[in-house]
């Protein structure tokens, strides 16, 4: 009967040992998912943040542009935009 005991615990033992290596398998998988997540993030926040700067370059040259064709109308169009920021911002 110490004979069976004495299997059991390798048993055990050996299935401690594989619920171990399944654990730390299943670890690895979960790191690499979110390693790869959070390149693929910074990977698109770096497009995002190349398109705002592509915005912005044409809204300067728009702006640029309209300020020397027709300066009264843009003058017109700020003063314009400011009334309606100031409005939003007391509500």
């Amino acid at each position: 009967m110490a004979q069976s005991s004495h299997y059991a615990g390798n048993n055990t033992s050996s299935t401690a040992q594989d619920v171990r290596d399944k654990a730390s398998q299943q670890y690895d998988k979960m790191a690499d998912n979110v390693e790869g997540a959070m390149k693929s993030v910074a990977e698109r926040g770096r497009e995002v943040g190349e398109d705002v700067q592509a915005v912005a370059g044409n809204i300067k040259s728009a702006v640029d542009t309209s300020v020397k064709e027709q300066p009264m109308a843009t003058l017109a169009v700020v003063a314009a935009l400011g009334f309606v920021m100031g409005a939003l911002w007391k509500s």
